[in-house]
């Protein structure tokens, strides 16, 4: 797996540090992943589950076959619910799985077309909740979800490799892509080599 992280944008202005004085790390509100196979997205989901609180919004976009339900899977194993039984909700619209640490409300919204179908679901009901709410073609919910999130965009590179960007909206968000990021690191995390920046680390 190769993970780097991708610096805030040059134009968001920062303050100048004090003479003399390292600049300060800046949060990382984006950090792209390549992942090799299906399972690995999985361990990748797993990996992040660990550092999951009450309320967190992970938003999943990405073409059909791009993996966002693996990496649901991945979450509900690492939330110890058990990824055996993970589908898509495609029919039922949201699956609710109360058996892990925490609970994970996993949805989809694919078949809803108007902003009423998707506001009648009741989804801040679930994200206000405690548990964990993964909502995979947010964009049908567009106006309607709150300003905080953490949204994973899967793109197919092959048929077997994925590209995973993530990117997090609000202070708790960065925070875990942070989190993520560190441990994304570690050697071995998450298998098949561990993971590591490519080519170095492009924000030093």
């Amino acid at each position: 797996m190769s993970v780097y992280r991708t610096p805030s944008p040059p134009d968001r202005p920062h303050p100048p540090a004090p003479a003399g004085a390292a600049p300060a790390a800046r949060p990382a509100r984006d950090v792209d992943i390549i992942s090799h196979s299906l399972e690995q997205t999985r361990r990748i989901g797993a990996r992040l589950a660990a550092l999951l609180q009450p309320g967190d919004l992970i938003l999943l976009e990405g073409a059909f076959g791009a993996g966002k339900t693996s990496f649901t899977q991945g979450i509900a194993r690492g939330l110890g619910v058990g990824s055996d039984y993970i589908t898509s909700p495609t029919f039922t619209l949201i699956n609710e799985y109360e058996n892990g640490r925490l609970p994970l409300y996993h949805v989809d919204l694919y078949r809803l077309e108007a902003p009423d179908q998707v506001r009648d679901l009741g989804l801040l009901d679930y994200i206000e909740g405690d548990g964990v709410t993964v909502i995979e073609w947010p964009e049908r919910a567009k106006g309607l979800l709150p300003d905080g999130f953490l949204q994973i965009i899967l793109t197919d590179l092959t048929d077997t490799k994925r590209a995973l960007r993530f990117h997090a909206e609000g202070s708790r968000y960065v925070e875990l892509a942070e989190q993520f990021k560190d441990q994304a690191f570690a050697q071995g995390a998450v298998g098949e080599g561990g993971a590591g920046y490519p080519h170095g680390d492009p924000a030093r």
